[in-house]
């Protein structure tokens, strides 16, 4: 596919953060570019007339016949691809690729493609911190902090991107080096038409890969023609033969590879099964780089993770409080019930549910959660959920505030609240982290 040709009648639509590095990729290599996003003051307009003054800019509706006259369309991730104006000038012949594509034909380093339902950013940037510790030179990026088309230079080694749903349903060929898709659970159902659309979605970061990595406790992670890649899986649970799981040596548990324990899970910072179960994909990807587990072990255990990412706050009166607010679906909630199996959960759910289907919560918080706050939008779906239920404790709440003080008042020593909503934020929050930073305050204010 032959992506850059300065003749065509190229458009990016929308600007943010994706569409901005897209304009400043093509422009510095002097191929010509206009922009055109539906807000009327969306981000980097300013920057984008300041430092590319040539660049025409459209601020407005799409216009389907306005649209299909240009040969490639640039589209950035949360523009849904059903938009009718999109799906018209597609069948007009206009080309319709996003950024990823265009950072595969610039792209000299071996890539590394990571995508799923939860857990992407932890892994993505995980392996980052293993490689650079035995001196790789890589870039981190994509969907998880910098912008693809920024991270490109002629000295890095490997590339490893996180890669959303949005993303991938533009891209064509994208050849990564390692594939994996971690897991899929129900999310972004508020964007496709079905829970299949979703997950081809994801699958498409298979499309020419070298090798791939599959979560052996997920069916769903694993592509439909497999057998035509080399594979390396891994699992939550005893490893396969020379496959990556968790064994238990003299009443401790070890990541291995196989038989072979590589590092007692005492020694890493993450807690819980569902963390383990990331050590142990990180390190499937480095081997289908052709780097041994013996070579990471440093690395692994001085690891501490991402910010709103099961990430352990503090303790008071000896209740342990964390933050999981970058849980925005009912897969990471349920992900991080089961690694907390061992403590008494009390749970802080709610906010915008993204047309998901919650009734996979009930059973687990059943088994596993002694009470639960619930605030914002989906409160009252959330609520009519769980309220039958005598053994669990579940109470409806203004805010997260109020959530917290609920709960706090509930939790004897050595439980666990968790923040882990099940839920997008921007009901009351700006994003995940803002959620996240309010829920650190609050918990600082107890004290």
């Amino acid at each position: 596919m032959n992506l850059i040709v300065s003749d065509k009648q190229r458009i990016i639509l929308g600007l943010g953060k994706t569409g901005y590095s897209c304009v400043k990729f093509l422009s510095e290599k002097n191929i010509p570019v206009q922009v055109w996003d539906t807000r009327k003051n969306p981000p980097f307009l300013d920057e984008c007339r300041k430092n590319f003054p040539n660049v025409n800019i459209i601020l407005g509706p799409l216009n389907a016949e306005q649209l299909s006259r240009f040969d490639q369309i640039v589209i950035s991730p949360g523009l849904p691809m059903n938009d009718p104006a999109i799906v018209y000038a597609k069948q007009q012949g206009s080309e319709v690729i996003g950024d990823v594509d265009l950072f595969v034909q610039y792209c000299n380093g071996k890539i590394v493609a990571i995508t799923g339902s939860n857990a992407k950013s932890t892994v993505t940037s995980m392996v980052g911190h293993l490689l650079e510790s035995i001196g790789q030179k890589v870039k981190v990026g994509g969907n998880l902090g910098v912008p693809m088309l920024e991270l490109l230079d002629i000295d890095t080694q490997v590339y490893i991107l996180e890669l959303s749903s949005f993303q991938l349903e533009t891209t064509h060929e994208l050849n990564a080096d390692v594939a994996t898709v971690l897991n899929v659970s129900e999310d972004h159902m508020d964007r496709y038409d079905s829970f299949s659309q979703y997950y081809m979605a994801k699958h498409r970061v298979f499309n020419g890969c070298k090798s791939i990595v599959v979560n052996r406790d997920d069916a769903l992670s694993q592509p439909l023609v497999s057998d035509k890649y080399p594979k390396i899986t891994f699992s939550k649970n005893s490893p396969d033969i020379n496959q990556y799981g968790l064994i238990e040596l003299d009443s401790a548990m070890y990541l291995a590879k196989g038989f072979n324990p590589i590092i007692a899970v005492s020694e890493l910072n993450l807690m819980g099964r569902h963390n383990y179960c990331n050590y142990l994909a990180a390190l499937a990807i480095c081997d289908c780089l052709k780097f041994e587990p013996k070579q990471f072990v440093s690395a692994l255990s001085n690891f501490k993770g991402l910010a709103h990412r099961c990430e352990k706050i503090q303790t008071i009166d000896d209740v342990i409080f964390i933050n999981d607010s970058k849980a925005t679906n009912v897969g990471a909630t349920l992900a991080a019930i089961d690694g907390l199996s061992d403590k008494n959960i009390h749970l802080i759910l709610g906010g915008v549910g993204k047309g998901a289907d919650f009734s996979a919560l009930k059973p687990a918080i059943e088994k596993q959660v002694k009470s639960v706050a619930i605030f914002g939008e989906s409160k009252n779906e959330l609520f009519e959920l769980l309220k039958q239920n005598v053994n669990v404790n579940v109470t409806l709440q203004n805010d997260l505030k109020s959530a917290l003080n609920f709960l706090f008042n509930t939790a004897k020593p050595n439980d666990v609240i968790l923040l882990s909503p099940a839920c997008a934020s921007f009901d009351m929050f700006e994003n995940f982290e803002d959620r996240g930073s309010k829920f650190v305050e609050l918990v600082g204010q107890l004290q």
